[in-house]
């Protein structure tokens, strides 16, 4: 029996930030972007210009925050009957995208800048870097509000603390340039801010297009999630289950259920029961149930359509799953073993403690395999924080 008593709730959205705090963080952000590429152009500076076109990237995601909270208000209709809310994840998308680009753009031209060098003028880069971190703190604090309710502002808000430490990281640069004249540390810090932004994008990415592709939520096991469906009373099995999310904030199930020929009065009942113990459980609030009167055919079909083995045991209440290998930590480790090994060829190869810290001030007189082993260290560190990031996904 189809589920026709089945509430919609197409229109279920989180607490609305406010239209006028999203356009004021938008137009302080479209002014930094301006500000800092022209502070970059005059100074020389290319760390100015890479952090712009991130803050530029915050701009364009906020500015697809902003178009799609207009969107959604329009109401289902016979094309769109879910509504008009994966509007906003198609622009995440693209702005994802964009930005992983720019990241790898980036680390080009830096490259280019590092067998080229230029003159920086390092006030400059400080004034602009300082400027940058007041607008970043601003548009964090407009949008803090709105993080509490709303996972997509709650992104916006982390992406404008991680710019805040990425114009502490062009203040740092303009400070060495201007106390010891080491021009390499500007590509440095653009390295630097395109690894996080390649990063940051590429690790947005994964969970929009999990959305996109209908698949199963991250924290929902779906084996698990069968055997407590067949556990309600009156259930005999359970097949042909999907679940996908419609939206970061709504998800669908839709599933066969087995009864007995002797419960099927009792079908209202069943179903109900079935529906809270989904909103419970897992935060599924709209489910259409189709239900089957027990036949030998019906005991024989597969929980999951495309499995190869069908049946699972229902005596388990929680399956168990091999323990995950530690990579973070694993590359966390490295990485703090190859800054040790940097750090001992550097006061090794000075003569002394003294001559060694003394040697800090001239870093392009270290030696190459000190420069090697503090990037692979570096590289690790990216690892490491990406391979925690992918678990919490």
């Amino acid at each position: 029996m189809g589920n026709l008593t089945d509430h919609h709730h197409h229109h279920h959205h989180a607490p609305d930030l406010g239209e006028t705090r999203l356009i004021w963080a938008l137009a302080v952000n479209v002014l930094l972007t301006g500000v800092q590429i022209a502070g970059g152009i005059v100074s020389g500076s290319l760390a100015l210009v890479a952090d712009a076109l991130h803050n530029l990237s915050d701009a364009g995601s906020l500015g697809v925050a902003l178009l799609a909270r207009r969107i959604a208000k329009r109401p289902a209709d016979e094309w769109r009957t879910f509504g008009y809310q994966r509007a906003e994840l198609i622009g995440a998308l693209i702005n994802l995208t964009a930005l992983i680009l720019i990241g790898l753009y980036l680390i080009y031209e830096a490259a280019m800048r590092y067998y080229n060098p230029r003159p920086v003028e390092g006030w400059l880069v400080v004034y602009v870097g300082a400027f940058a971190l007041v607008v970043d703190t601003v548009t964090a604090l407009l949008t803090f509000a709105g993080a509490k309710e709303s996972l997509n502002i709650r992104a916006a808000f982390l992406h404008n603390v991680a710019d805040a430490l990425g114009s502490v990281a062009v203040i740092v640069a303009g400070t060495v340039i201007i106390v010891y004249g080491w021009t390499l540390i500007d590509p440095l810090c653009t390295v630097l801010i395109a690894a996080y932004a390649i990063w940051h994008g590429w690790s947005e990415m994964k969970h929009t297009i999990r959305i996109l592709m209908q698949s199963t939520p991250l924290d929902i096991d779906l084996a698990e999630l069968i055997h407590t469906l067949e556990r309600e009373p009156g259930v005999l099995g359970v097949h042909h289950v999907h679940v996908w999310e419609i939206d970061e904030h709504r998800r669908s199930l839709e599933a066969h259920v087995v009864i007995d020929p002797r419960d099927a009065s009792r079908i209202e009942e069943i179903k109900q029961g079935l529906k809270r113990r989904l909103a419970q459980r897992y935060r599924i609030r709209h489910s259409t149930l189709e239900f089957e009167l027990e036949t030998p055919e019906t005991a024989r079909v597969c929980p999951v359509e495309g499995q190869e083995v069908c049946g699972h045991p229902r005596t388990h209440d929680h399956p168990h799953h091999p323990t995950p290998f530690p990579w973070g930590t694993a590359w966390l480790i490295l990485a703090i073993v190859l800054l040790l090994v940097g750090l001992t060829l550097h006061f090794r190869l000075a003569g002394g403690w003294q001559s060694g810290l003394d040697a800090f001030r001239s870093p392009a007189q270290w030696s190459g395999y000190e420069w090697l082993a503090y990037g692979a260290a570096f590289l690790c560190l990216l690892m490491a924080g990406w391979s925690y990031r992918g678990d919490d996904a």
